[in-house]
């Protein structure tokens, strides 16, 4: 996490913006892999943010992963150690992500995945809905789409993610342990919530999560 961290500050120094965190390895299954207590955090900057609709170049990658999130704007900064109460209260809204990544390296060594910032490559970030400020995902319903055919669904946006409280409090207690803050304005993107998928160049995806909107992105060499 340090040597991440280091990298991030690298990053900002460069002229970078920060955008906000993410998590990731934060299934049931990945988590009884890895032996971890709570999802890898990782850092966003807006160099790696890509509009909706746009193309991005994945030929050169090792193994190219999609996968749609919940992204969680937050309109309060975060302590370390923040109830649930403090949590839910700083979300601002919520809406719909696509994240790209390149898992070029091994799964199972947790100190290379955090020092490589979790494979990210590319955010993909759709319309707000501050109509869900607090969290709220009741009715909220996912589905992913490759070239026209829907390749996965779920009404159950947390399943895989945990609860996305319990995330927020989550990141700002592993930022808080390395000196930094989950701060307002933040965007955490909360983790995929049905399983990645290995997506190739030509592809096309579309990330529906009902009422809240949609994002778009089409692969190229």
């Amino acid at each position: 996490m340090r040597a991440q961290l280091e990298r991030r500050r690298a990053c900002l120094e460069a002229g970078h913006e920060p955008l906000g965190w993410k998590v990731g390895f934060g299934s049931p299954s990945s988590l009884e892999r890895l032996a971890l207590e709570g999802p890898l955090v990782g850092f966003l900057t807006r160099a790696s943010l890509v509009a909706s609709g746009s193309t991005v170049s994945v030929g050169r990658w090792t193994s190219a992963v999609a996968e749609p999130e919940l992204a969680l704007y937050l309109r309060a900064d975060v302590a370390g150690g923040s109830s649930g109460h403090e949590a839910r209260v700083a979300i601002g809204a919520l809406g719909p992500a696509l994240e790209l990544a390149d898992v070029a390296g091994p799964t199972d060594d947790v100190e290379e995945i955090l020092a490589g910032n979790i494979f990210h490559r590319a955010a993909v970030l759709g319309p707000e809905s501050r109509a869900r400020a607090a969290g709220s995902v009741t009715g909220l319903e996912a589905r992913l789409v490759r070239n026209s055919r829907q390749v996965a669904r779920t009404s159950d946006v947390e399943a895989l993610t945990g609860e996305i409280v319990g995330l927020v409090r989550h990141v700002a207690g592993v930022l808080a342990a390395f000196g930094e803050k989950l701060r307002e304005g933040d965007v955490v993107i909360a983790g995929s919530v049905v399983p990645p998928l290995s997506v190739s160049p030509g592809d096309e995806l579309r990330f529906e999560l009902a009422p809240l909107g949609a994002v778009a992105v089409s692969l190229e060499p």
